[in-house]
């Protein structure tokens, strides 16, 4: 029988796919756990997850903008406070790892880590690593979603780490991608190409604008851009200076970006760094070519090394440009390493993968 209760630590819901992870994990553990609670900065998640996950928010609802680090502060308050009345629990975290593991180490409260992006994005000095690796070996268990992102961890804080892959419901993704939009910018002659990605220096759009801007007198391409963030003005400064607005268009985030992804011919992923790209998972459902960056950690992993979609050289605009020009000549080809990625998606199973949370989070609330 169940002791303990279940607490699960995410102050800021940002839209990219460390929320989307944490909404599944969340609410397939809310069958499973009796007693779960979610310390978050919003109350409008409410409807997002199972009735029986307890919300735990500020009452001032004016916390939902002040930025981020002021968030995590704001609902590690909110832990302590929780801890005070009642320390009798386990804490899993999905963002703001080092407040949380303070926290519990002071309550002596048993805590899962769940690191959801590759350390060479956020330690890249030794007094970072040191700190990282103090902080994050208070972790009972450390949860990385790929196996080079776990080789990682080793290698740079010497700590131990358990592989999970996010969780892909495949079903879901294709049900949703069959909802009906008015969208008329992609053309039948046309090389369509989407990217969905956080408007972030992480995700390196400049890359992708530069790669567009050398091929816009080459081929005829339309470029999708999907997302939000810091970098929305840089963007679009670009397009606008680069006189690109007639090949390159920008939405803002979609809780479903999948219709779009599904009229697409080519999907592109730039990033500097990830963990697990869960989009990349997506356009391969949709039996999407993808092209991506050879960034830690993640994409070389979900395509195989190279076999189920390219990998270009992290930064490097002519290595893009020229994987892109291949496609758009060698579409036969290119489609036999699709249909490879595809074939490969088995290994993200949801239910596979849930249930692996389950089995480490029942190890200390029984």
């Amino acid at each position: 029988m169940e002791k303990k209760r279940l607490i699960i630590f995410t102050p800021s819901i940002e839209g990219g796919g460390v929320e989307k992870n944490f909404f599944i994990i969340s609410n397939f553990l809310s069958k499973k756990v009796n007693n779960i609670s979610v310390i978050t900065i919003s109350k409008k998640i409410k409807k997002q997850l199972n009735n029986r996950i307890n919300l735990i928010t500020p009452k001032n609802e004016l916390w939902n903008n002040i930025g981020r680090r002021k968030k995590f502060i704001i609902c590690s308050i909110l832990l302590f406070l929780e801890l005070i009345k009642n320390k009798n629990a386990v804490v899993l975290c999905f963002q703001g790892n080092a407040y949380c593991a303070l926290i519990c180490k002071l309550f002596s409260v048993k805590f899962i880590l769940r690191s959801n992006t590759a350390p060479s994005g956020w330690s890249k000095n030794k007094i970072k690593i040191f700190l990282y690796k103090s902080i994050y070996g208070l972790a009972d268990k450390i949860v990385v979603n790929s196996y080079e992102f776990k080789k990682e961890f080793k290698r740079k804080f010497g700590l131990s780490s358990v592989c999970i892959y996010n969780p892909l419901n495949k079903k879901e993704i294709i049900y949703l991608s069959k909802k009906k939009i008015s969208f008329n910018f992609f053309k039948n002659n046309s090389l369509n190409i989407v990217s969905v990605a956080r408007f972030s220096d992480q995700k390196d759009h400049l890359t992708l604008l530069k790669a567009a801007n050398d091929l816009k007198n080459k081929i005829n391409i339309k470029l999708l851009l999907i997302g939000s963030g810091n970098k929305f003005k840089f963007i679009s400064d670009y397009i606008n200076e680069k006189k690109l607005s007639k090949i390159i268009k920008i939405i803002k985030f979609k809780k479903n970006p999948y219709p779009f992804i599904l009229q697409s011919n080519l999907f592109i992923l730039s990033s500097k760094y990830e963990g697990l790209p869960n989009v990349l998972l997506e356009a391969l459902v949709l039996k999407k070519f993808v092209i991506s960056s050879n960034c830690p950690t993640g994409p070389k992993e979900v395509l195989d090394d190279g076999k189920g979609g390219f990998l270009f050289k992290t930064g490097k605009k002519n290595d893009l440009k020229n994987k892109i020009l291949f496609f758009y000549q060698n579409r036969g080809k290119c489609r036999k390493l699709t249909l490879f990625g595809n074939k490969r998606l088995n290994r993200f199973d949801s239910k596979l993968n849930l249930n692996q949370y389950y089995q480490i989070i029942k190890n200390y609330i029984i």
